[in-house]
């Protein structure tokens, strides 16, 4: 399995992000999203290219592959339970909790994913 950054999970989840919005991304919106260089969004993507995680048309529009999808997809179900979480328990709004989720989805055990799930199961 690749050994996934914080930096490729956050490209991967706007991509998806994008893709549901749109039907696909393009280098200009993904560096606008993420607040980064367009130099630093094409230098990620032949890296997501190489690892098969995206695929890049001539035109430059930026797909998911089916590999980049379950991974942006796990990547971003973290951040909703996370969110859900923080919204249902500690009551805080929905940007504080989507804010605060997007810099804790990275670091988060399975276990405590679990944990949270569980919680807000039995609730």
């Amino acid at each position: 399995m690749l050994d996934i950054s914080e930096s490729t999970e956050m490209y991967l989840e706007t991509i998806l992000l994008l893709e549901r919005s749109h039907g696909h991304a393009h280098g200009v919106e993904i560096a606008r999203k993420l607040g980064v260089s367009k130099a630093s969004v094409t230098k990620a993507m032949k890296k997501l290219q190489s690892d098969g995680l995206v695929e890049k048309e001539d035109y430059g529009s930026i797909t998911l592959t089916e590999k980049g999808i379950e991974l942006s997809t796990a990547v971003y179900e973290k951040h909703k339970l996370i969110s859900t979480f923080f919204m249902n328990t500690l009551g805080v709004s929905q940007s504080v909790a989507s804010e605060n989720a997007c810099r804790m989805e990275h670091i988060v055990t399975d276990e405590l994913l679990d944990s949270i799930e569980k919680y807000l199961n039995k609730n």
